[in-house]
């Protein structure tokens, strides 16, 4: 343990040295390219979700993933070499998947950039970004099977089930899932990486009550760059993550979860990101198939905004739900081990 909270104030402390002057080089690219990029984005497809956005991002600049995921991987590669105990595969597989959805996430960043200095704003086409993210989440759910050995599902009250090779299409979808479910979330002051922090810190009670120290290991380690970051993401905040460490934290957050083994626990401990996305999903088939809108905004933290509640209460009643969230995963995952 005193190790394991070491390794959560380390990474905290390396991570709040970089963090001000990453910052501030950020800010001096918006600076430099100011007249290059433009005030806004409007798709006409959503205005009341660009109404209820317009002008937040002017000014912040975003990027902040990209440390995070710098140094969340150099630490773990270090730890990696430091510590040669069992469950280094585990480490492998969570730096891939940081490494293949982050790309993803840097890709569309970096587009987005580039089409701002001519004028525009675009990113990589979404059905790109979804094909990519299932090659990589099929690939990364291939290790979970061939190399960690997961092929099961325990549910508490039922038991144990063996479900051999659909566990990769399973582990894929849930992976790809998360993932985007923490892009979505990504779009008020501090929301998705409070709830990451709620959602790890219960994973991390859980790694170490079944003695999985290697991947407790790995959640400090995240855990301490979330709590350096998170002083500055939150309203108002002064740098956003980005698509990079959106795709990343989000696919990363399922795949530590699969390696506990509780995948109901997962869907539970996660659970506001799982209401944001379904959310969303409602929505989107509503609008497709029927012609029809079940909520004026999607998702649902934005349907709050356009009710009228401030952003930083939002933020803190959706912090609250996903800590209850939390608990109960966690109560469930333990009394079922």
């Amino acid at each position: 343990m005193t190790n394991l909270l070491g390794l959560v104030l380390l990474s905290f402390f390396i991570t709040s040295i970089f963090m001000v002057p990453f910052i501030d080089f950020l800010f001096f690219l918006r600076r430099r390219y100011k007249r290059k990029i433009p005030k806004g984005y409007d798709d006409t497809k959503t205005p009341i979700h660009n109404q209820l956005l317009k002008g937040k991002d002017v000014g912040t600049p975003v990027g902040g993933g990209i440390l995070l995921v710098a140094v969340i991987i150099i630490l773990t590669l270090l730890f990696s070499q430091w510590n040669n105990s069992t469950g280094q595969s585990d480490l492998h597989i969570l730096i891939y998947t940081l490494l293949s959805f982050g790309l993803i996430g840097l890709l569309d960043d970096l587009k987005k950039i580039v089409t701002a200095f001519s004028g525009k704003y675009a990113g990589i086409q979404g059905r790109f970004i979804f094909l990519f993210q299932i090659i990589f989440a099929v690939l990364i759910a291939l290790m979970l099977y061939s190399v960690v050995g997961l092929s099961n599902i325990y549910i508490s009250g039922i038991g144990n089930l063996v479900i051999g090779y659909w566990y990769v299409p399973l582990a894929a979808f849930i992976i790809v899932s998360f993932s985007n479910a923490y892009n979505i979330a990504d779009g008020l002051d501090g929301l998705s990486t409070g709830l990451l922090l709620i959602c790890l810190i219960a994973f991390l009670a859980l790694a170490s009550a079944t003695l999985n120290l290697t991947l407790a290991s790995f959640i400090g380690i995240w855990l301490g760059t979330l709590f350096a970051f998170l002083y500055f993401n939150v309203y108002p905040a002064r740098i956003y993550l980005g698509d990079a460490g959106a795709f990343a934290f989000g696919a990363t957050l399922a795949v530590v979860g699969l390696l506990t083994g509780k995948i109901l626990a997962l869907t539970i401990i996660g659970g506001v990101y799982v209401v944001i996305i379904s959310s969303s999903l409602i929505q989107i088939v509503s609008k497709k198939f029927f012609d029809h809108k079940v909520l004026p905004v999607a998702p649902i933290h934005m349907y709050f905004k356009y009710l009228g509640w401030e952003e930083p209460k939002i933020v803190f009643r959706f912090w609250l739900v996903g800590a209850l969230f939390a608990i109960f995963g966690l109560w469930l995952a333990l009394i079922s081990r």
